[in-house]
């Protein structure tokens, strides 16, 4: 387990949310205060314990939870509206004593999208999360809650993913990137943390100043799991937290109008399965959605690991479905731009909207939540007798389970207490995903903290 050190200062502070969040129940503010198992206490408190401390070089959320034992997070109700009381904080978030506007606004994004899925989704008649349309309109309304929702603006959004540990000049190229994204006028929204999230934002803010473009968007879309272990960068000027990672992903999927992928690990290539599992539908076979590839040159054999497993496990005609870019920036943002601007021609022929992809079907094993268990993780259908899109999903999930034994607090006590993850598959596409996860370690994209990477899986 990573060790932080002895953390340097804190300070103790009581503040009003910024903008986003004024006024709660009194129902809500008890929610928010008990310490029960129905409470989400505990859940505020990881989740602004990470923003707070979003200055750390560390991922590794058990770790900072034990260095800050003893910050706590209080919601006061008061004749005008709410106040956050911060116990022990990191001092980091402050400025001659006075938090950062920045850190303050994610907090009260954080509280506005938990208070709001907790009270206005998770436990109410209208959403039947059970089934496909129910998790689609949940989504919908969770983003239309948080203001992302821009009816008035022409398809831009280009949604980024990839590492959040990479090389420097990995993080440097992503950068490039999202400077040629923004000179051509698109936004970014990526999952908010650092490495090939932060970079597409720094270069697209920069690109953005320079064409005088003054409502730039910079989307950062969590989940309670990933902001404990990557807390929003500074340049996200609009946080939406979904309950669990496949709203986060149907919310990339149904906002975005194009993806550019970076160099990663498994958490990047579950969410390329993630994508090209909903592609494979037969419902969604003529419907255009722009993915592109894309590194440094030096990362070129990582995509073609990517590649050789994905033509193996998915059939040679996935190749259809992505373009695969290296060393060329302007290459892959003027490809960006032309392809969104076919969604746009596509979206008016259809009459559809351009805020929201309500055309795509995506099937229930892509919204159903998956829990990394053990014996959840014992029990995935590896094996390719069956259709392509189920064998992505299972995909998916199996790499879903290694980031959470990776970084996420729960997955990281769950291998503590019993061990590795066991992975079972057919012989041949074991020893492919076998090589891929080897390619991943051997060029450094399974550690923490710089440290060697211990496998929180096996395969049998």
């Amino acid at each position: 387990m990573t060790q932080l050190p002895v953390p340097r200062a804190t300070i103790s502070s009581i503040i009003s949310p910024e903008g986003s969040l004024e006024v709660l129940s009194q129902h809500e503010v008890n929610r928010l205060k008990s310490t029960s198992k129905s409470g989400l206490h505990d859940l505020l408190r990881r989740c602004a314990l990470a923003v707070l401390n979003c200055g750390s070089p560390t991922d590794d959320s058990l770790a900072i939870m034990e260095a800050y034992k003893d910050f706590d997070i209080e919601v006061l109700q008061q004749d005008r509206g709410i106040r956050l009381k911060l116990t022990n904080a990191p001092a980091e978030a402050f400025v001659d004593g006075r938090m950062i506007r920045g850190i303050r606004e994610h907090l009260s994004s954080i509280l506005r999208d938990i208070v709001y899925v907790y009270n206005e989704i998770q436990h109410h008649k209208r959403f039947d999360l059970t089934t496909g349309e129910g998790t689609t309109n949940a989504v919908f309304h969770i983003l239309r809650k948080a203001g992302t929702l821009k009816p008035g603006r022409d398809p831009s959004l280009v949604v980024c993913w990839g590492g959040h540990s990479i090389s420097r000049e990995e993080y440097e190229y992503t950068k490039d990137v999202g400077y040629h994204l923004g000179l051509r006028d698109l936004d970014i929204c990526t999952g908010c943390g650092p490495g090939a999230m932060k970079g597409p934002m720094k270069g697209a803010n920069v690109a953005h100043a320079k064409q005088r473009r003054k409502d730039g968007r910079y989307l950062g879309i969590s989940e309670p799991g990933i902001i404990a272990a990557e807390a929003p960068n500074p340049i996200v000027n609009e946080l939406v937290v979904m309950p669990d990672i496949e709203k986060r992903l149907e919310a990339f999927v149904r906002l975005g109008h194009g993806i550019i992928v970076f160099p990663g690990g498994v958490g990047t290539a579950e969410e390329i399965l993630y994508l090209l599992g909903i592609l494979l539908h037969p419902s969604n076979h003529d419907i255009p959605y722009p993915l592109v590839f894309t590194g440094p040159a030096d990362s070129a054999e990582y995509f073609q690991k990517i590649d050789e497993f994905l033509v193996y496990t998915l059939g040679e005609d996935i190749r259809r479905y992505y373009t695969i870019i290296t060393g060329n920036p302007v290459a892959v943002a003027r490809k960006m731009r032309e392809e969104i601007d076919e969604i746009a021609d596509f979206r008016r022929k259809h009459q559809d909207a351009f805020y929201y992809n309500w055309r795509l079907t995506i099937a229930r094993d892509f919204q159903a939540p998956f829990e990394p268990t053990h014996e959840a993780m014992r029990g995935l259908a590896l094996h390719r007798q069956q259709p392509t899109h189920e064998l992505a999903a299972n995909l998916r999930r199996a790499f879903s389970g290694i980031v959470a034994g990776n970084v996420k607090e729960p997955g990281i006590r769950a291998i503590e207490a019993h061990g590795p993850f066991e992975l079972t598959a057919e012989p041949e596409l074991m020893q492919r995903l076998d090589e891929l996860l080897t390619s991943f370690v051997a060029q450094g994209r399974m550690k923490l903290d710089g440290q060697a990477y211990t496998p929180c899986y096996v395969l049998k």
